[in-house]
C-alpha cells in the first residue's frame, strides 16, 4: 500500500509539474483527446497500463 501511494503522488508530481511547465501545450493536448476516437484512446491506455506493470514487475524483480 505504501508503494502504491508513492507511485500515486509521484504520478501528480510528474502530471503538476508538466501543466505548469507548459499550459499551452497541455490544453491543446486535451483538445485533441476530446476529438480523438474512443478506440484507439483505450488501446492507448492499455498498452501504457500494461508497460507500467512491465516496469513496476522488472523495478521489483532486479
Amino acid at each position: 500500500m505504501k508503494d502504491l501511494l508513492a507511485a500515486l503522488g509521484l504520478m501528480l508530481a510528474i502530471e503538476g509539474l508538466c501543466l505548469a511547465a507548459f499550459p499551452v501545450a497541455w490544453r491543446k493536448a486535451m483538445k485533441a483527446v476530446l476529438h480523438a476516437p474512443e478506440t484507439p484512446m483505450r488501446l492507448a491506455g492499455l498498452g501504457v497500463g500494461a508497460l507500467g506493470v512491465l516496469l513496476v514487475f522488472l523495478v521489483r524483480s532486479f
